[in-house]
């Protein structure tokens, strides 16, 4: 729990901690969201406005991933689209044979 609290406490550290986590994992906004435990608007402002002041080099790297993350977001929402009917079309087909 301390690590939350002393990432809430230094939002420009946490910029830093985030860019870093995104680079290194080609991570996505709701992916970091996920794994600090914040929001993602929080993510958001941390690496579009907090990180460019604090680490410019950094910042430009993690708006290169951001936009090509931007970039294959409609790929993917489509593939989750298509699970998701995909185990629909499963489950039919279980309980058919029932």
């Amino acid at each position: 729990m301390q690590r939350r609290d002393s990432l809430k406490d230094q939002p420009e550290h946490r910029a830093v901690i985030l860019g870093r986590y995104i680079l290194e994992n080609r991570s996505t906004v709701r992916a970091a969201a996920r794994k600090f435990g914040i929001s993602k608007s929080t993510v958001h402002k941390d690496v579009s406005e907090r990180l460019r002041r604090e680490d410019p080099a950094l910042f430009a790297q993690v708006r290169d991933i951001l936009q090509i993350n931007k970039q294959e977001r409609h790929i993917r929402g489509g593939l989750a689209t298509q699970r998701k009917y995909h185990e629909i079309a499963e489950k039919r087909k279980s309980r058919q044979r029932h």
